[in-house]
């Protein structure tokens, strides 16, 4: 049960604003153009809609993300959904959870929705979960999860969003469900040498206040779709991170405490005060401009820089974020994103790396954090390639996605 394509059709209303209706109609509709003309390539340009969902305003419309959402999953959509089996709530382990979860979930549909059509979609979420829990014994339930299920749900229905999460889950959502909490919360461990290059004044005040970084938990297992309230910003978020690293989400929490400095020094320097005002996430952040700057910082420090002082590096090759080497290996031929990335160091003095790297101008941004997903799409393309002889083994799957 689908919604109307409309959900997340308004999220480029920011997108031009200061700029006549006449310029923004017509950057929305050569934008659009540019991702049908991607489409319809033989085969699909990845690599271009990569950069138009990375792009200002995204994907634009639900209906395009139903299009362009399986391509960035390399999902085959002419392939049947999984069938789910009629005793699947009587036998999963995890229905009791997640059925709380879900029903928990009222705030995650649209206001105004008919109670009928919003507990169908309710069902639909349930079976969802467990269809993928039962297909994938490997993967365990977490709290959560069901805020990125009903997204996807939301978005493109069920017999799509069950594919899409699927391969989601098995890629870049597998550290979140392994059996401890190890993983993720090494993944969180990126947060604050992230903010140390940025700003280590920020960074010193928030050790000395002990916060630590359980304020961004549910943050980056959600994918913000817990915290948000705006159902258009969440999929804005997810075109985004859909396009990108499978570490971005780390990057945009905390250009979203960086984008907060004043409030955060404003603070007694004790832990309760700090974790209260970033746990309370504010619902009007410019995201055009935040999502823009964890490109940026992606660019400038990626993961294998700041693996060190995250965790060991025994501890970090237990992760889905250190197998990203063998994703980028599979387009070796083409590695653009290397070459920029050693420009755009290049461009900045050792002494500025670390020190207002969020309001240093930019040369090109843009294609440098566009040809970073680049990698990304060439290695999804070039594993299509050789799919008859690698025969997409579970064991290589596991190293698609960081």
């Amino acid at each position: 049960m689908a919604l109307q394509p409309a959900q997340g059709d308004c999220i480029a209303a920011q997108w031009g604003r200061g700029a006549g209706n006449a310029d923004f109609n017509a950057k929305r509709k050569k934008k659009v153009e540019e991702i049908h003309q991607a489409l319809n390539s033989n085969p699909a340009d990845v690599a271009a809609l990569r950069r138009m969902a990375i792009s200002e305003g995204g994907l634009l419309t639900d209906e395009i993300r139903c299009q362009v959402w399986p391509k960035l999953l390399s999902v085959n959509t002419n392939e049947p959904p999984p069938v789910s089996r009629k005793d699947l709530r009587q036998m999963s382990k995890d229905y009791q959870q997640v059925l709380l979860d879900v029903r928990r979930s009222l705030r995650r549909f649209p206001p105004g929705m008919p109670d009928e059509q919003r507990e169908g979609l309710q069902e639909e979420l349930i079976d969802i979960i467990l269809l993928i829990l039962e297909r994938n014994p490997q993967l365990h339930y977490y709290q959560g999860y069901h805020d990125i299920v009903v997204t996807f749900l939301l978005v493109v229905g069920e017999k799509l969003a069950t594919s899409l999460v699927e391969k989601l889950s098995t890629h870049h959502l597998r550290d979140f469900m392994d059996p401890t909490m190890d993983n993720t919360k090494h993944i969180l461990n990126y947060l604050m040498p992230i903010i140390d290059q940025v700003n280590p004044d920020l960074h010193d005040f928030m050790q000395s206040a002990e916060v630590g970084t359980i304020f961004a938990l549910s943050w980056l297992i959600t994918w913000f779709g817990h915290v948000l309230s705006d159902f258009r910003h969440v999929v804005r978020l997810y075109d985004f991170f859909l396009a990108c690293h499978p570490l971005m989400p780390i990057y945009f929490a905390a250009v979203i405490v960086l984008y907060r400095e004043q409030e955060v020094l404003d603070c007694d320097c004790d832990m309760a005060s700090v974790h209260h005002l970033l746990s309370q996430i504010p619902q009007d952040l410019p995201y055009e401009m935040l999502i823009s700057r964890a490109g940026d910082l992606f660019v400038q420090f990626p993961p294998s820089e700041l693996a060190r002082e995250a965790a060991a590096q025994q501890q970090a090759e237990r992760t889905a974020a250190s197998t990203f080497k063998d994703f980028e290996l599979a387009s070796a031929q083409q590695r653009p994103d290397m070459v920029l990335r050693q420009r755009f160091r290049g461009l900045l003095r050792p002494e500025a790396r670390t020190k207002d790297v969020l309001t240093k101008p930019r040369t090109n941004r843009f294609v440098k954090l566009a040809v970073m997903g680049l990698t990304v799409a060439l290695g999804a393309a070039a594993l299509a390639v050789v799919k008859s002889a690698l025969e997409w083994a579970p064991k290589f799957q596991l190293q698609l996605f960081p």
